[in-house]
């Protein structure tokens, strides 16, 4: 197979979704870039979030594929190797750093071997209402000034994380190899952690985002890049 084609089509196919994906927020791709970022909007519908994200997640991990069968393909060297931060207090500022460039994520999410129980739901307590008689009708006021849920009775969500995943996917997308050589980068430093088992960026089984049945392009999209990035990458079993 020609790998740097099957790289081009299915980069070309996500960029094209990405871009539907901010015209889903009223935006164009290039609007989260420099002072342009107010145009976005803070808050958005519940409902609307949970459409980007459906097809955000598979997104993200299709890219991350693509990154490695980049990284394959690399002839030059990673550069230099900056050294694992070794406090606390230097792994936030790196983290900082990161969110401040909006930086891609290299790394699937690793899998939970371990069930966490569900804590049951909080007992909703009564709160003290009061009742007004008159003209044929009772109005009552809940004098509680909340929601029993504790949400945010517009049914909005803020959009910060989820615009800056989106601008994380775009930019990495237009800049494939240059997220490849910070994969190679990163996978230098994990090396040296002997401790450290699952050292590559994608794990074992089924891919984030991944759903049996297709429910929209982007399935086959991810489907096809995992195909190709377990195929390129070495047996290490």
């Amino acid at each position: 197979m020609d790998l740097p084609a099957a790289i081009h089509r299915d980069k070309q196919a996500l960029l094209r979704i990405v871009a539907g994906l901010f015209g889903l927020l009223g935006l164009q791709a290039n609007q989260l870039d420099g002072q342009s970022g107010s145009l976005a909007p803070q808050r958005i519908a519940l409902t609307l979030h949970g459409m980007i994200g459906f097809v955000l997640r598979p997104a993200e991990a299709a890219v991350r594929r693509l990154i490695v069968l980049v990284s394959l393909t690399l002839k030059t060297k990673a550069g230099t190797v900056r050294p694992m931060p070794r406090t606390l207090s230097e792994t936030l500022a790196a983290s900082r750093k990161d969110k401040a460039r909006r930086a891609f994520r290299l790394f699937d999410p690793r899998l939970r071997l371990v069930r966490r129980e569900r804590k049951a739901p909080a007992k909703t307590r009564a709160t003290p209402r009061i009742s007004f008689f008159g003209d044929g009708e009772v109005r009552t006021v809940d004098l509680g000034g909340r929601t029993p849920d504790n949400r945010d009775r517009d049914g909005l969500i803020a959009s910060a994380a989820l615009l800056r995943r989106l601008a994380a996917v775009k930019s990495a997308l237009e800049n494939l190899p240059r997220q490849a050589r910070r994969l190679a980068r990163a996978l230098q430093r994990r090396q040296k952690i002997p401790r450290l088992k699952l050292q590559g960026a994608i794990r074992p089984g089924h891919p984030p985002g991944h759903r049996a049945r297709r429910r929209h392009e982007i399935d086959d999209i991810l489907r096809r890049c995992h195909h190709l990035a377990r195929e390129a990458l070495p047996d290490t079993s």
